[in-house]
């Protein structure tokens, strides 16, 4: 494929903030895409939410992505031609192609797919070498372990041998602790980095017992922070772990460990790094969430910079909130590979004086892959390629997963559950991770794996009360629209086979949920049971893993289930966060 220059659009975006804020810009025009004018004396690169994909893959930005309370209508709550708008972007350009789902499959076949490990090892050593010597940082903010069947069957072994070569400096967790304190620390063992989590302690119990932890004292079970030498100045980075992970995934993965936001811990932690360290600048490198992370940089000073994931927003530029210390700037840097942040500062003596943030695509069409990468990525691969190569069927459709309500991926998982395991109604989580299969596509194993490789994969079968289905619906509906992000544990909404729906996103806790029907017309009735189908409990099941479910839904050849995402939404007409629900 060729890539014409002019196709790529380079936006220059300086943004001067308030008194004694740092200037804000994106890429300036220069002679190629990732040619970056050398600003400052410290140049921090950050990836975050790559979900294990080695490769280079499609991955479309969502269409519905709704802001409630002060968030409506603020990034990351922005999609489609409001995104484009609000940051300046040209709407036929490679930019409008990475960071919208505007024409996506036009466009995916004109700019390829992005990402990859051995095309960001080509861009990170070009933009450390750029830096200088002694002058850069990498971290990753976590779920780089999970998100394909390789990472899933070695336990994310073959991540933390690509981080290392790679170069990853520090890294903070979500979906690691999905494998286990075991394999965690097995992996975290062989990791040349530091893992680092101000916010995960033991249990009382676990305390008492002596378990394992990184200050038996205070009871935090990891590193808090680093302190970096750069560019002959100290930086500290703070590492925030995803806060929920005993709630949104099974508690046995973690027994012993308590997790949460955290912030009074945060900030004892970040004053002792300020004024007993002395360092010159604190970055948090958090997986929190963009909401959560913002309205933590209204509570807590102290903090230059959040370096954000677990959303998988992609934001051209950090926004800026004050707090009462001044101005904390917070970014969220997409996900699956598709974005490399670039964070240039210009530090002095216990403070930063400016500041440039860029995200850029990394268009593996105009990055040559490094060869050692490349030959690693072959190397952990083989002894499954011809088990993940068998393909299943072809795309009849664009396959996507994100999106605050459904995805066409989703809707064929649902269709397979009911189908396979004679359900009713199938209902599926909703996961952000998972690639795009373009119309046509053949669908492999691994591509199945790719949406599905979990370590509580087990499918089951149930029956549900119509009130039991209601509640799930509300109950993971306020979890996604709570006014206070505080509340909200990330994700989109549960997605489900055989209902349609009205969602009143902008109503209060347990009535935003109405109009619910059976695909033949029928309203849900509260007393009556459902045979209901479904997959990642949180409690321990015994049916197939979904993946053979799907396989097996694939291998048989059955016509599509052509069905509509089900939702009616009421109450958000105008808002900049729906492009369309399909």
């Amino acid at each position: 494929m060729t890539i014409r220059r002019r196709d790529f659009l380079k936006v220059s975006a300086a943004a001067t903030l308030s008194a004694g804020l740092p200037r804000l810009a994106r890429s300036a025009d220069s002679a190629s895409v990732y040619d970056i004018e050398k600003f400052g004396n410290a140049r921090i690169l950050h990836i975050t939410d790559t979900h294990a994909q080695l490769r280079p893959v499609y991955f479309r930005e969502p269409s519905v992505n709704i802001g409630v309370g002060t968030m409506q209508g603020q990034p990351p709550h922005l999609v489609g031609k409001a995104f484009l708008e609000r940051f300046g972007i040209r709407p036929d350009s490679a930019d409008a192609y990475a960071f919208t789902c505007i024409e996506f499959e036009k466009a995916a076949g004109r700019f390829g797919k992005l990402g990859g490990f051995a095309h960001l090892k080509t861009l990170i050593d070009k933009l450390r070498s750029d830096a200088g010597q002694g002058r850069s940082l990498l971290l990753d903010g976590g779920d780089l372990w999970q998100g394909t069947g390789l990472a899933n069957t070695v336990q994310g072994a073959d991540m933390v041998e690509a981080a290392n070569l790679l170069g990853i400096e520090a890294m903070t967790g979500h979906w690691e602790f999905t494998y286990g304190e075991k394999a965690l620390r097995e992996n975290l063992a062989r990791f040349k980095g530091e893992f680092l989590a101000q916010n995960v302690f033991l249990t009382e119990e676990a305390r008492f017992n002596d378990a394992k932890a990184f200050d038996p004292a205070s009871g935090r079970v990891f590193q808090p922070s680093t302190i970096k030498e750069i560019g002959g100045h100290r930086v500290a980075v703070i590492g925030q772990a995803f806060p929920y992970v005993p709630i949104a995934h099974p508690k046995r993965f973690t027994p012993d460990w308590t997790f949460g936001i955290r912030d009074e811990e945060l900030q004892k932690l970040v004053e002792s790094l300020r004024n007993n360290d002395k360092v010159d600048a604190v970055i948090l490198l958090s997986h929190n969430g963009m909401d959560v992370d913002l309205k933590l940089a209204s509570r807590v000073s102290g903090i230059d910079v959040i370096l954000g994931g677990h959303t998988h927003d992609a934001v051209p530029q950090p926004a800026a909130v004050n707090n009462a210390g001044g101005v904390t700037l917070v970014t969220n840097a997409g996900s699956n590979g598709k974005f490399l942040a670039v964070l240039d500062l210009d530090i002095s003596k216990g403070k930063i004086n400016d500041v440039r943030y860029r995200l850029l695509p990394v268009f593996s069409e105009l990055l040559k892959p490094d060869p050692a990468m490349a030959a690693l990525i072959d190397k952990v691969r083989a002894p499954h390629v011809a088990a993940y190569g068998e393909k299943l069927a072809t795309a009849d459709r664009l396959l996507y997963r994100r999106g605050n309500f459904s995805g066409t991926m989703d809707l064929l998982i649902c269709d397979a559950l009911r189908s396979e395991l004679d359900a009713e109604i199938a209902l599926s989580p909703g996961f952000r991770w998972g690639t795009t299969a373009l119309a046509g596509q053949p669908l492999t194993m691994e591509d199945i794996l790719t949406e599905t490789a979990i370590t509580y994969p087990a499918t089951y079968v149930q029956k549900m009360t119509g009130a039991q289905i209601r509640d799930v619906l509300e109950d993971v509906c306020d979890n996604l629209f709570n006014a206070d992000p505080y509340y909200q544990q990330g994700g989109d909404m549960v997605r489900v086979g055989g209902l349609t729906y009205a969602c009143a996103p902008m109503e209060s806790a347990g009535k935003r949920i109405s109009e619910i029907k059976l695909h033949n017309g029928q309203a849900l009735e509260a007393g009556k049971s459902y045979k209901v189908a479904g997959w990642a409990s949180v409690n321990e099941q015994n049916g197939e893993p979904v993946w053979d479910v799907v396989a097996k839904h694939l291998r048989a050849g059955k016509p599509p289930n052509r069905q509509g995402a089900g939702v009616t939404l009421k109450g958000v007409d105008g808002n900049p966060g729906i492009a369309g629900l399909g």
